[in-house]
């Protein structure tokens, strides 16, 4: 959803921002901000752990929980119920689920497990993009709501492809929606490492660069068997490979089909009017390049 002119998006009578750019770099903020505006907040990792992972995350957690003995006898007597506490601004739940590939007495995943579960978030995530329109229409109905953004995960960038004109969530995006790229800066990018190694988000590649990282990680650190690679360290090590490898991409999808804002212009953000006038200038600024 391009505009003709910077006067045409201040005149619209509603807004609808679909929010992309890398984890971290600000988005569940501004989206929790403008909530407070009288904004509907869709998290799109929020309807992938609970809507469309969230039995696969339970079932985990039972899982484990049946490894106790004393769980085990009060889950089999239905004595006891297990639950996931997944919110918008805590996802560990199905980050823990998602997981790391490795050393499994470290509390890794076989790679073969990882895969498996990867898919089942591909599928999830592909299904809560597509849901944005429904929930637009249900904001309005349902709640009065007038202005929407959908709050994406990093990965959004891994399941679309720019270059491909019949990309179908790409064109229900742009059909309901003006796309939003958020352009962090190089420390952005250092500071966000550094957070992902103290608390971990959901992580997902896409299946060609799984398995290309994984082979690059062995290699680099001499590493012939998958059950000798350290979980933590890959999670890790991973995490900042595939930032740097999606930002030229996320920049390819806003030149194509949104607009871009800086980080650091958002950060100054405090209420829905700084936002739109920030969304204002985008417009400008593209028209007039």
């Amino acid at each position: 959803m391009l505009f003709e002119s910077a006067q045409a998006f201040v005149n619209s009578p509603s807004h609808a921002v679909t929010a992309f750019g890398m984890s971290g770099v600000g988005k569940t903020r501004i989206a929790a901000m403008l909530r407070a505006d009288n904004w509907f907040h869709y998290s799109i990792d929020y309807r992938i752990g609970t809507r469309y992972m969230g039995e696969f995350i339970v079932d985990n957690l039972k899982r484990e929980a049946m490894k106790v003995p004393f769980l085990n006898a009060l889950l089999h007597s239905d004595s006891i119920d297990i639950s996931s506490n997944l919110r918008f601004e805590n996802l560990e739940p199905l980050s823990a689920y998602l997981g790391a590939p490795g050393n499994t007495e470290q509390g890794g995943l076989t790679l073969k497990e990882y895969q498996k579960r990867q898919e089942q978030h591909r599928t999830a995530e592909i299904a809560a993009m597509l849901d944005v329109p429904y929930f637009i229409e249900r904001a309005k109905t349902l709640y009065n709501y007038d202005d929407f953004i959908a709050d994406t995960g990093g990965s959004l960038i891994e399941i679309v492809d720019p270059n491909d004109t019949n990309d179908r969530v790409i064109n229900v995006l742009c059909a309901s929606t003006t796309l939003l790229y958020i352009r962090g800066t190089d420390s952005d990018a250092q500071a966000l490492i550094d957070r992902y190694k103290a608390a971990p988000k959901p992580m997902y590649y896409r299946p060609e660069l799984l398995i290309e990282k994984w082979a690059e990680f062995k290699k680099i650190n001499h590493i012939e068997r998958d059950e000798d690679v350290s979980p933590t360290d890959f999670g890790a090590w991973g995490f900042e490979a595939i930032l740097y490898d999606r930002l030229p991409r996320y920049q390819a999808l806003a030149d194509r089909y949104g607009y871009t804002i800086e980080g650091s212009e958002l950060s100054t953000a405090r209420d829905s009017k700084d936002f739109l006038e920030l969304m204002r200038k985008a417009v400008s600024n593209r028209k007039a390049a």
